[in-house]
Parts: C-alpha cells; structure tokens; sequence
C-alpha cells in the first residue's frame, strides 16, 4: 500500500518550489521566442492595451504544453543536484531506500502534469491557438500608424510612396514633399510635388486628408486609343493649395473566426475525428468526380449515365481497329488536323490533372495535419514523463545542483527533442515519412536514453566519470601522462641501491635484446597480427619489474636519482603486438579493411614509439646505475 512519508513530502517540496520557478522561466524564454518571430509585423500598428493583453493571454496559452516538459527535465535535475551535491541522496540510499522509491512522489506528480497537459491541449489549448491566430491575422491586416520618417520613402499608406525631407513635430507640418500615387497602372500613376502640406486622419480613421501647398501635379492620362502605344500622354497641374483624400483603416477589426475552421490546431481530438471523417467523405467524392470526368474526357464521347463510359470502353476494345492503318489512309492535311487536335487535346488533359493534383495534394495535407494534431497532444503529454525520467536520474548521477550544469544538460536535451520533433513533423506534413513515425521519432530516441539513464542511476554508475571516459580516448589515440616522481618528507623504508641496480642492469640487458629480436622499427607482419598471433608478454613482466624498482627508488633523498626517475616512460604494454585481446576480434577487424588498416597503422605507431621508450629507459637505467656506483 503507498503510504505518504516525509521523505516523499521534502522531495516533493523540494521539487515543487522549483518546478513552479522554472515553468515560468521557460514559458517566458518561449514566449519570446515566439514574440520575435512577429516583431516586425506589429511594430507600428498603434494596437491598443487591450489587444495586447489578449495577445500575451493567448500566446502564453498556447506555449503551456511545451513550457511542461522543459520545466519538469530541469527542475528534476536541479532537485536531485541539489540531493547529492549535499550527500542527502548518499544519506537516503544508506537508510536502505533505493532511488527508485526516492522517486516515486515525484513520478505521480509527473503522471498527473502529463494528464494535465494532455486535458489542456485537448481543451483549452485549442480555443488559445484558435484565438491566437486570428488575433495575428488581425493584426496583420490592420494598417499601421502614421509615423512617416524623414529622408526616405514611406509605403505605410495604401498605393502611395511618400518621401518628406523635414516634418515639424510641433505643428505636424511636412516640408519637402515628393508622392508616387500608383492607383493603377503605369498609364495611372502621378508623380506630386509640394513644398509642405500636413497630413490628418478623418473622424472614423477610414480616410486620410492630404493637405499640399505650392506644388506641381504630374499624371499619366489613360487614353484607349493610345493603350499599344509606347508614348502616353499625361498632364501638369500647378497648384497653390490642394486636398487629396486617401483611403486608409485605422481601426482594429477582428477577423472573422470562420475563416479559420479547418485549423487543426483549434480543435479537439472529438472535432479532429469528425473533421477527418467528413474530409475523407468529401475528398473521395470529388477524386471519384475527377476520375469518371477524365474517363470520358480520354474516350471523348459524352455518356448519359455513369456507366455509359464503360460501355463504350467495352465497344472500342471489342472492335478490332489498327489505328496505324486508319491514320495512313489520311491525306497530309487531315493527318496535321489529327496530331494537332491529339496534342491539344493532350494539353488540356495534363493541365487539368496539374490542377487537380493541386487540389487533392492539398487535401492529402490538411488530412495529415489533422492526424499529426491528433497524435500531438499524445507526445507532448508523454514528454513530461520521459523528461522527468532523464532529468532526475542525470541529477542523482552528475550531483551538481544550482543553474550551471543542469541548464546546460537540460538545453541539450531539449535541443535534441525539438529537432527531432521538427524534423518528423515537417516530414509527416509533406507526405515523406507516414504521421505516425514522425510523431514518434522523438519519444522513440528519448525513451531508451530515458530507461538507460535511470538504470545507471540506479545501480550507481559512472556513466558520466569523465576522467574514465578522458582515459579511454588517450588510449585509443596513444596519448600518455607524463610520469611524476616528487620526494617524500617522511621515507619510511630506504631503497635496496644495490639490488636496484642489478634489475636495472637485467633491464637494459632484456630492452636492448627484445628490440633486436622483434624489429620493432619494421612493420609487423599481417598475418602473425591478425591471423597467427603468438602470446607475447615480455614487455608486460619488464614493465612490471621497472616500475616495483621505481617504487623502491622513489623511496631516496638524492634529487639527481628522482630527476632521472621522472624521465621513465609510461610504456603501453600491449598495444604494439595486436589490436585485441581475443583471436576473432583480430580475425573480423582484418576482414573489415578500412578498419583494419587504421588498428594496423596505429599498432605500427606503438611500435616504433616503444622502441623509442626502450631506448629512453636504457639511457634512463645507466645514469641510475652509475649514480648509484657514486653514493655507495
């Protein structure tokens, strides 16, 4: 039975304060981003506080199922941060309570923020994109304020261009004016010069009153008569003062909402399910009216019934025509009359498919964004469990809270789930991938990462030990650490010098041979390598020797004896005789070329760097040995 302890009522204190806090750090973050996409076409517009208002209501709305499960991956993470940066995880875990059971209150907050999310975007979200988007095409439509700079052209005014040279703010008089009216055609426009005028808005902000003084008049006069010709005539006016009224909607009008209806973000998994229903049922009748209409159109007889066509299929495959013999009976006159009335005939037949593909290509998309909505709301629900599922065992893992790393991670991921929900969204949309697979890509890659993160996390694994993960690859690159030997303040046992020296001695005598014997400046052969190897451990015994007789000597107070001592190479035992341990490793590695060439290249290379080792340590032996004939 699930009893409420209070190790379940801190960790859920714990993770709600941040989970609340962080929501809205990554409602506001998406809010943003979804403002600055718009930025440009509502600058200006002179929109009053209310639409504003609504904008902001509805687009953080909208952006709600999306801030769920960016909130939940980074709050869990920074929870169980927290947890095991202060040793309380290790504390939890030594009374005996594993860390699944430290996660068990926050997988049911996790369920029920899922059930949350899915009820409000089959709900609420709906109404907030429907909202939304007509709010953006609203604003779109409205026309923007008069704010006419000076120095360049404005067209913030329907079919006029308006240059001013200077404006007084005070009086709200222009200076310097130059109009370009383009009301229709090039035989339509005027070119109006003035010296001021002022420009103010009527009543009902649907017009706007142009008052010019002192100017001149240009405009091409239309003339029927002269419509093919290349020269127009046109018309000067001089004028002192004159009124010019032009057409302008200062008013905010909502767009209609009907407009909107096959919007498939603005409705619910009831209204997606009727809406597919009644657009299969339309769209199959109409495919089904092309096809008959084609049908005919080929046969070109115009039947009066649906199965006249049919018949007169059946008559003209039934009766045993050549069509070649008919053609060459022809004279050359009716025969041109044939093939040009075939290829126009033709013509039209694949213009009128294009258009139709159009239409039913159309159709197939919009059938498809109602299935990728339908499918949407599932993912983005099931999300918040899968993020809850990566961010907290990461944390129990990394234990480093604050905003530093897990922010980092935590974008990472998030990064990694929205290009992989895009990609399968715009490939589902296209009609490339089917809805269901690209819906899925991103819950499908994030699922395993999400199983393999909690088991680590559970059985205590380094998976993210970067030293283990640092030394790996400077092995697998041949990189090395350079030795430190330092001198110790308190020598418990001082080195044997004597017996030091003779396994020295035995060293330089067993390095110089082995270099001899194996020709390690050679390449090795290939099928000894990779075929025929032979168990060869002399390096390893050597090694193991030097470094006991290091150990001894680093015991010492004599500094020439542990600078010498630094000087001793980090020697890789195994690397120059074979890529790996087990025989048919080495067998699928030969067989795999590219694979091989590059292991037997880089064993070449530990090769010749072990016989540069050897070398140093025969080098490295003898200043030993003969500092060592110097203190005894």
């Amino acid at each position: 039975m699930f009893r409420i302890k209070k190790l379940d009522i801190f960790i859920t204190r714990q993770f709600g304060l941040l989970f609340f806090g962080t929501f809205f750090i990554c409602q506001f973050v998406l809010m943003m981003q979804f403002l600055w996409r718009y930025v440009d076409e509502l600058i200006g517009k002179g929109l009053s506080m209310e639409v504003m208002a609504q904008f902001f209501w509805y687009m953080g709305l909208m952006l709600v199922p999306q801030a769920l499960p960016l909130a939940i991956l980074l709050s869990s993470l920074i929870t169980f941060g927290n947890l095991g940066e202060s040793s309380e995880l290790t504390a939890i875990k030594a009374a005996g309570i594993s860390l699944m059971q430290s996660f068990r209150s926050l997988i049911v907050i996790s369920i029920l923020v899922s059930l949350a999310s899915f009820y409000f975007q089959n709900n609420i979200g709906p109404t907030a994109n429907l909202k939304m988007a007509q709010l953006l095409i609203s604003m779109k439509q409205k026309s923007p304020e008069l704010e006419i700079p000076e120095g360049r052209f404005y067209d913030g005014i329907p079919n006029c261009n308006l240059f001013v040279q200077k404006k007084d703010l005070e009086t709200g008089k222009l200076y310097g004016i130059m109009i370009y009216r383009m009301t229709g055609s090039y035989e339509d426009q005027a070119i109006i010069l003035a010296d001021s005028g002022m420009l103010q808005s009527t009543a009902e902000k649907k017009h706007l009153v142009l008052s010019l003084w002192s100017g001149e008049w240009f405009e091409n006069m239309q003339s029927s008569e002269l419509a093919n010709s290349a020269s127009v005539p046109y018309r000067r006016e001089t004028f002192i003062e004159k009124k010019i009224v032009l057409d302008y909607d200062g008013d905010f009008n909502m767009t209609d909402a009907g407009l909107f209806s096959g919007n498939a973000k603005g409705k619910s998994l009831t209204q997606i399910s009727q809406s597919i229903d009644s657009m299969n049922h339309t769209f199959d009748s109409i495919g089904r009216n092309y096809y008959h209409q084609m049908q005919r159109s080929c046969l070109d007889i115009q039947p009066v019934s649906k199965n006249d066509s049919l018949v007169a299929l059946k008559r003209v495959k039934s009766e045993k025509l050549n069509i070649d013999s008919v053609f060459a009976k022809l004279s050359e006159r009716k025969k041109q009359e044939v093939v040009n009335r075939a290829l126009n005939k033709v013509q039209s037949q694949v213009s009128e498919l294009d258009f139709q593909s159009m239409f039913t290509s159309d159709a197939d998309r919009t059938i498809r964004q109602h299935y990728i909505e339908a499918i949407n709301k599932f993912t983005l629900a099931l999300s918040c469990l899968i993020f809850f599922f990566i961010g907290a065992p990461l944390g129990a893992i990394i234990r480093k809270g604050g905003l530093g790393i897990p922010v980092i991670i935590s974008v990472l991921v998030f990064i990694i789930f929205y290009v992989l929900d895009s990609m399968g969204y715009r490939m589902s949309r296209d009609g490339v991938w089917t809805v269901w697979f690209g819906k899925a890509l991103a819950p499908a890659v994030l699922t395993p990462v999400a199983v393999f993160v909690t088991y680590k996390a559970n059985n205590d694994s380094v998976v993210f030990n970067f030293d283990a993960y640092r030394n790996f690859f400077m092995r697998l690159l041949g990189l090395r650490l350079k030795r430190h030997v330092a001198g110790k303040e308190v020598i418990i046992n001082n080195p044997d010098y004597l017996a030091d020296k003779v396994i020295l001695e035995r060293i330089t005598q067993e390095v110089t041979e082995y270099s001899k014997v194996h020709n390690l400046h050679k390449p090795a052969n290939v099928i000894k390598v990779f075929f025929k190897y032979q168990p060869d451990h002399e390096i390893e015994r050597i090694v193991e020797e030097l470094e006991s007789t290091i150990d001894d000597l680093a015991n010492t107070r004599d500094k020439v004896i542990l600078t010498e001592l630094n000087k001793y190479p980090v020697v890789s035992e195994k690397a120059h005789t074979r890529p790996f341990e087990r025989k048919w490793m080495n067998i699928v590695a030969a067989i795999i070329l590219p694979v091989g060439i590059f292991l037997y290249l880089r064993m070449w290379m530990f090769r010749l760097r072990l016989l540069h080792d050897l070398r140093v340590i025969k080098q490295t032996n003898e200043a030993i040995c003969h500092r060592i004939d110097h203190i005894v």
